[in-house]
């Protein structure tokens, strides 16, 4: 069947105030770009003559400004979940204005399928190449893009011309079957592949199609400062510590590594290194440095959720897809970060941190404990069933005025029972087989910065006993300072005595 050719507005008006909309892609790559600054502009029109027009947002992840941008500036998000990371979204949703719950990425696409939260009335999916029949070649993420499909009571697909078809192969398209019904997923290796290499979906759904010819915009990540280049160097020494004592297999385990400079960072440290073999990886996204590991030789594999590429490297892998084809598979988020499979095949998870405290937590979601940063995303999914659990962080932020180790997290989401190791560009922290105080004498020890050692030795010396040795009334005294003097450093112990 031939499908209607819509204009983004034209594709808007199919959705309606209180619509629960499904999103394809992860990251920036593979989500819609038209049609969500389409729907934008018809809420700032519903809301200028008076009427309410939010809508509910589910996605892979993270998405772009094209959709979170968009939508969080025109009011137009009633609740908003996994995962974002988008200014606009942040601001509205610590000001309550958007509902926001944070998820484990891994877990959203079964709790839809059981109708958790409701149907879904529109699925708006980017895709090069859209099949008469329902075959549908997507972009460069794939998020949970099968189950929205699925659930979807009606479809509309934006055909982005700057996607070339000459992806199709890349992708491995399953979808698990759910509890009680579910058998093991047969990924015994990070190449192993599974599924189709298109998404097949009703062609009865499907209401139209939007032409556009756009690309991701994902920018290139800015040069390696001096701590994030440390802090690369301290994951990479530790990793060649555990292959020298044989605590990894030589090998290799297949390796996560989280999104941002300091992951970049210590993936080029590991291709530099000559004791490092070549790896693959079983991870969520892959970044720019990944593709130059591939052409190095250090990088054999990447199972991923998405090629969040930034645009000068995304070509590059197009020009060169002969190479490449047989180097990445694209998978669901519910695969991608499957913690069955993670577990099973021994992944190596790298992390980071917004802050953590002396006994092993980790926040890495809120700052100062109240205002949400980006979420969970996947980190949870890795974390807690990997082989060696990796954290890492910059001993300071602002400039100093705030340690990223403080006596006790100012919001939990990694217990200290998940977090391995603890890195920072001051050293790094092996906390595996440690109680709570050898926990806290080996971070400050190994992990804080020097202007902040004697204050956390002092604090860990009020405790008067326990098996964890906190001293609950001083416990957030670093917090509490920093709201009233803007200094972490000038935290006075006595006043929380």
């Amino acid at each position: 069947m031939a499908f209607p050719i819509l204009t983004a507005q034209e594709a808007a008006e199919f959705i309606k105030n209180g619509d629960n909309i499904g999103f394809s892609g992860f990251t920036a790559a593979g989500t819609p770009k038209v049609i969500t600054e389409a729907l934008a502009a018809k809420a700032e029109r519903e809301h200028a003559e008076g009427r309410p027009f939010k809508v509910n947002v589910f996605t892979g992840a993270s998405t772009s400004d094209h959709v979170d941008g968009a939508l969080a500036r025109a009011n137009a998000i009633n609740m908003r979940t996994p995962y974002q990371s988008c200014a606009d979204t942040r601001k509205r949703l610590n000001a309550h204005e958007a509902h926001y719950f944070d998820l484990h990425l891994s877990e959203l696409a079964q709790k839809l399928r059981y109708g958790t939260f409701g149907d879904i009335d529109v699925t708006i999916i980017e895709a090069a190449r859209v099949s008469d029949d329902g075959e549908i070649l997507l972009g460069y993420g794939l998020g949970m893009t099968p189950t929205v499909a699925h659930m979807a009571k009606k479809i509309i697909v934006e055909v982005n011309e700057a996607i070339p078809v000459e992806i199709e192969g890349l992708h491995d398209i399953y979808m698990p079957l759910d509890p009680p019904y579910r058998r093991e997923i047969p990924i015994y290796k990070p190449s192993d592949r599974i599924g189709s290499t298109l998404l097949k979906v009703d062609p009865s759904k499907i209401i139209g199609i939007v032409k556009t010819n756009l690309k991701d915009c994902v920018h290139g990540f800015s040069p390696l400062d001096d701590v994030t280049k440390q802090i690369g160097a301290n994951v990479c020494d530790f990793l060649i510590g555990e292959l020298r004592r044989g605590a990894i297999p030589a090998s290799v385990l297949p390796l996560q590594s989280g999104v941002g400079n300091i992951a970049n960072a210590v993936l080029f440290g590991l291709g530099a290194s000559n004791e490092v073999p070549a790896f693959d990886m079983y991870t969520e996204v892959v970044q720019d440095a990944v593709v130059d590991l591939m052409e190095q030789g250090k990088c054999r594999f990447a199972s991923t959720c998405s090629l969040t590429f930034s645009d000068a490297k995304m070509e590059e892998v197009i020009k060169n897809m002969d190479f490449f084809r047989d180097k990445f598979i694209i998978r669901p988020g519910e695969i991608s970060n499957s913690p069955e499979i993670v577990r099973r095949l021994g992944v190596i998870t790298m992390n980071t941190a917004l802050e953590a405290d002396i006994f092993g937590n980790v926040n890495s979601t809120h700052v100062v404990g109240t205002k949400m940063m980006n979420g969970i995303g996947g980190s949870g999914d890795f974390t807690r069933n990997a082989y060696i659990s990796i954290f890492s962080c910059p001993s300071v932020a602002k400039g100093g005025l705030i340690s990223t180790i403080v006596p006790m997290v100012s919001h939990l989401d990694h217990s200290e029972h998940s977090v391995d190791v603890l890195i920072t560009d001051q050293g790094v922290a092996d906390l595996r087989g440690k109680d709570p105080l050898q926990r806290a004498e080996t971070i400050i020890t190994n992990c804080v910065n020097p202007e902040y050692k004697e204050l956390l030795w002092d604090y860990l010396h009020m405790s008067k006993g326990g098996q964890t040795p906190h001293t609950l009334k001083a416990a957030l005294g670093f917090h509490t300072t920093f709201a009233e003097e803007g200094d972490m450093r000038k935290t006075d112990w006595a006043k929380f005595a």
